[in-house]
């Protein structure tokens, strides 16, 4: 051989060896699925995205809107998508009713987030004040398998209320225009409510759930079965990043909004903002700071399932809420 084509035959060897360890080290995909629309309090994952967290893991995290915790819950169960997030007494309901291939890994909320919004006026200043008039809710939030409970944990004649389940997007409007009384929300959409309201020259009043005697863990992370048998370390890698973007939000929401909002072009950055920061108190907060964030004590996770058991009427032994857990893949 030609002693001047060596190098360069040496230099294509060396390049194609270079392209194959690249394809063999390919970023490994999770597809993720958002129990909602991508709204503020959810902007640390699209800025666990563009900081670069999943990517430093070698992952390729591929985000889908959902449609409440029960659909989130549904497409991770039957692998429309490997991890998810969701309320926890979505999943134990699912569990109860028909059984489900999905776990919570990593608890998010240790409050519950779950809020009766009205407007300032209404003359409903307490949830009894609700009695006779009208409510609407999401069709697929997990607040509904609750809400049985809470009004009769406070004597609330749950025959007196009557209840809307509509899409979503509907609730803020419904409640503006005065076509219902009061919506049920997460108190972390306040902020996105509140402009709506101002336009029709309402304020917003918030009466959370948890003042009226409901404690238990609320928003979590959700895996598959198949994800953690079959991908046990993508998961951990996975947990990993999303911890570091959880941190990272807390430090930085404006920050984290921005990132929402570079890769959801029709967020408000400002209000993804204000959004994050109201599920401050549900993410930092004595349970947490007392257990360390992402656990699930045992006694609070059989607290839940008894709100849960009690607001469906199940045999308290039905569900074994341990049995809904894997504390296997929290970062350490």
């Amino acid at each position: 051989m030609n002693t001047r084509i060596k190098p360069l035959v040496a230099s294509l060897l060396f390049a194609g060896c270079s392209v194959l360890g690249l394809a063999a080290h390919a970023a490994d995909v999770v597809k993720v699925q958002l129990d909602w629309l991508p709204g503020g309090d959810k902007s640390f994952v699209y800025a666990g995205v563009k900081e670069g967290f999943f990517a430093a893991e070698g992952l390729d995290v591929k985000i889908s809107l959902g449609r409440g915790s029960s659909d989130a819950i549904t497409k991770v169960g039957t692998g429309v998508a490997d991890v998810g997030f969701g309320g926890i007494s979505a999943l134990m309901m699912a569990a109860a009713e028909n059984g489900v291939p999905v776990k919570a890994v990593m608890s998010l909320y240790s409050k519950q987030p779950d809020a009766i919004f009205t407007t300032k006026g209404s003359g409903i200043e307490s949830l009894k004040d609700l009695e006779g008039k009208t409510v609407a809710t999401s069709t697929f939030s997990s607040s509904n398998q609750l809400w049985p409970v809470v009004l009769q944990k406070n004597n609330i004649d749950a025959s007196k209320i009557k209840l809307l389940k509509v899409d979503p997007a509907t609730l803020a409007p419904m409640l503006a225009q005065g076509k219902v009384d009061a919506t049920i929300n997460w108190v972390t959409v306040a902020p996105g409510v509140q402009p709506v309201l101002k336009q029709a020259g309402k304020d917003l009043s918030v009466l959370p759930w948890s003042a009226y005697g409901l404690d238990g863990y609320g928003w979590s992370v959700m895996a598959s079965d198949k994800t953690i048998k079959e991908r046990p370390e993508v998961l951990k890698r996975y947990l990993r990043a999303l911890k570091k973007s959880l941190d990272f939000a807390i430090a930085n929401p404006d920050k984290s909004a921005a990132a929402l909002k570079a890769m959801v072009p029709e967020a408000d950055e400002a209000v993804a903002a204000a959004e994050f920061r109201a599920s401050l108190p549900l993410l930092q907060n004595e349970v947490s700071k007392k257990d360390g964030m992402g656990t699930f004590e045992p006694k609070l996770l059989a607290t839940t399932w008894g709100w849960v058991a009690k607001s469906m009427n199940y045999a308290p032994d039905k569900v074994n809420p341990e049995t809904l857990v894997d504390r296997n893949f929290l970062p350490k």
